[in-house]
């Protein structure tokens, strides 16, 4: 079997008021990567394909982070994002899950996987094929990718529909990293992906 996982598709990366805007440098490839999961999904709801949604939400204070003192623990307090029930925290709306769509809970690192409820459903629904989209291709799409694989899947990056925050960090995951973990497809190849293959 084969799943779409759309991997932070929120405000806080999506919406003009997102907190995460401002670290977009090269502004061309992001607007396009989110173009093309449009696509992507579209793709995956028509030929029915299952799709998990992996967002961040926070409880208030963030005491899942334990004080983080260096990475993302100490990074997403410091800009206060993520945060559960607020703005930033909800789906873009182009992305909002639709009903049979399942929405990852739990999260509270990098990886989809870590502490979340995402790797019981791919494999009580007998996924093993995994296509990856979503932000940042370098931090938590890059996380979701290594766990994948050694968790045992077959983990594939739509490498046009991720985008990390400037060219050079997109291109080093796609050249330099991906091969070791999975593999990676474009836009347009995964709109002939079917099921039965």
């Amino acid at each position: 079997m084969k799943a779409l996982i759309l991997i932070e598709c929120q405000n806080e990366w999506l919406a003009p008021n997102g907190k995460l805007q401002r670290l977009i440098e090269d502004r061309d490839m992001f607007d396009e990567s989110v173009g093309n999961i449009i696509q992507v999904l579209q793709h995956a709801r028509q030929i029915k394909m299952p799709v998990a949604h992996v967002g961040l939400r926070f409880q208030e204070g963030y005491p899942e982070l334990a004080h983080g003192k260096s990475g993302l623990n100490k990074a997403i307090p410091e800009f206060g994002t993520f945060q559960l029930n607020e703005f930033g925290s909800r789906f873009y709306e182009p992305f909002r899950p639709i009903e049979g769509e399942f929405v990852v809970t739990g999260r509270t690192g990098a990886s989809g996987f870590a502490g979340s409820n995402l790797d019981i459903w791919l494999r009580n629904n007998k996924i093993e094929d995994i296509y990856l989209t979503g932000y940042a291709t370098h931090v938590c799409v890059e996380s979701t990718l290594r766990e994948a694989h050694d968790k045992g899947y077959n983990p594939i990056l739509l490498q046009d529909a991720t985008s990390a925050f400037n060219r050079m960090q997109q291109n080093y995951v796609v050249n330099e990293i991906v091969h070791h973990f999975g593999q990676h497809l474009s836009t347009q190849e995964f709109l002939s992906v079917s099921l039965s293959r």
